[in-house]
C-alpha cells in the first residue's frame, strides 16, 4: 500500500521512533547511505518561498544518491497558466518517484496524494500542517533532551496560523508526561479544534498565557515562532502584533540551564541575535537535523511504492446538514476545480477532510 505523509498522525509513535533511530544512524554513518536511492528522483513542488525545507529535501535525496526535479515558484511552471494541483501532481508522477509539495492552501498535499500512485510528502500546506518540520523538531528534541517524555514544552508566538505548532502538538501529545504552555496574544491563540480534539481529548495538561516571562522558568523546551505576515489579510493587525515577543539574554536569565530553544525559522525579530551564542539555542542545529530526518523519511516511503491507492479517511463521505462547501477561505477547495468536497463526522462535529475546519 502506498504510504504518504500528509499529517504527522499518519505516522505511529513506533514509526516516528524508527525514523529517529535511522536518522541518528545516518548522522553517525553517512557513507552507509550514499547510494540507497540511486536512480530515484524526488520532485520538489514549492508554491511558496522556502529555504530550509526545500534545500533539506533536495540535499537529502542527493546524499542518498538520487536526483531532484521540480520548481521553487509557481511562476516557473504551468501553474502560472492555471494548471490545477491535481494535474500538476499527475504530470509530475510521470517523471518522479516521490513528491514533496509546499502550497499556500490548506489541504493541497492531500489533493495531490489522492491523484497519484507515488508517495507524496506534505512540505507545508497553508496554515494547516507541516509534518516534516515536526519530524525535524522531534529529532532535535531527542538529540538535545534524550527523551520525549515528561517534558514541559512552551510554544510562543503565532499559535493560530502556525502549522509547525499544530503538528508538533499532535505529535508530542502521544508521549507520556507531556505538558504544554501556550504563549500568544489573544488574536493568535491556538485554534479551538487543537485544544478540544488533541489536548483535551487526550487529557494533556496545558496553560494559556500571554507572558513569555511568566512561562520561562517552567520550560524544558521553548519553541519560538514568528508572526507570519503572509497569513494576515489585514496588514494593520500584523503590524500591531509584530515584535510582541522577543527572546533575549535578559529573559533567559530565569530559564533552566538545560532548556532547549527551537525555532522553525526564518526569524524576523522574535529571537535577538545575541541569543545565538547561548548553548541552549538549538535552532541552527535543528536546521541541520532536518536533512537527516528527511533522508530517513524518503527511504521509508520509497520502500512502499508504488501502489495506486491514495490517502484514505474513514467516514469521509458524510455531509453536515445544509453545508456543501468548506467555509475556510484558505482551504484548497476555494481554488481547486473538480474536488469532491467531503466532510467527516467527529465527536465535536463535522470537519473538512482537507483542512480540518469545522463545518
Amino acid at each position: 500500500m502506498k504510504k504518504d505523509l500528509i499529517d504527522i498522525t499518519d505516522l505511529t509513535t513506533e514509526e516516528i521512533d524508527g525514523l529517529i533511530t535511522v536518522a541518528e544512524d545516518i548522522i553517525a554513518n553517512p557513507d552507509k547511505y550514499r547510494e540507497i536511492c540511486k536512480y530515484k528522483k524526488i520532485a520538489t513542488l514549492f508554491y511558496e518561498p522556502s529555504t530550509r525545507t526545500r534545500f533539506s529535501f533536495e540535499s537529502a535525496m542527493l546524499d542518498l544518491g538520487g536526483s531532484v526535479i521540480g520548481f521553487s515558484s509557481p511562476t516557473d511552471c504551468s501553474v502560472a497558466k492555471g494548471e490545477s494541483v491535481a494535474d500538476t501532481a499527475r504530470t509530475t508522477a510521470c517523471f518522479a518517484d516521490i513528491i514533496a509539495m509546499r502550497h499556500f492552501k490548506d489541504g493541497s498535499a492531500f489533493v495531490a496524494a489522492s491523484n497519484v500512485d507515488i508517495p507524496v510528502i506534505n512540505a507545508g500546506d497553508g496554515g494547516h500542517n507541516h509534518p516534516t518540520q515536526t519530524l525535524t523538531d522531534l529529532l532535535t528534541i531527542h538529540k538535545e533532551k534524550g527523551t520525549f517524555e515528561n517534558l514541559t514544552v512552551g510554544l510562543c508566538g503565532d499559535l493560530k496560523y502556525g502549522r509547525t505548532v499544530h503538528s508538533l502538538i499532535a505529535a508530542m501529545a502521544r508521549y507520556k508526561g507531556i505538558r504544554f504552555i501556550l504563549i500568544s496574544p489573544e488574536e493568535l491563540k491556538i485554534p479551538e479544534a487543537v485544544k478540544t480534539e488533541v489536548l483535551e481529548a487526550n487529557s494533556i495538561p496545558y496553560e494559556e498565557l500571554t507572558s513569555l516571562e511568566e512561562a520561562m522558568p517552567k520550560l524544558d523546551v521553548l519553541y519560538m515562532t514568528r508572526i507570519q505576515r503572509e497569513r494576515f489579510s489585514d496588514p494593520s493587525v500584523y503590524d500591531k502584533l509584530l515584535g510582541i515577543y522577543i527572546l533575549d539574554n535578559k529573559k533567559l536569565e530565569s530559564a533552566k540551564k538545560d532548556m532547549c530553544i527551537l525555532h522553525p525559522l526564518p526569524r524576523v525579530n522574535e529571537i535577538d541575535v545575541e541569543v545565538d551564542d547561548d548553548p541552549r539555542a538549538a535552532y541552527f542545529r535543528q536546521v541541520r537535523y532536518g536533512k537527516f530526518i528527511r533522508m530517513a523519511l524518503i527511504m521509508k516511503l520509497l520502500e512502499n511504492a508504488p501502489n495506486a491507492e491514495g490517502p484514505y479517511i474513514e467516514g469521509a463521505e458524510e455531509f453536515p446538514p445544509d453545508v456543501k462547501k468548506c467555509k475556510n477561505p484558505r482551504c484548497i477547495t476555494s481554488i481547486e476545480q473538480g474536488i469532491k468536497q467531503q466532510f467527516i463526522k467527529t465527536d465535536s462535529g463535522y470537519r473538512c477532510i482537507y483542512c480540518d475546519t469545522k463545518a
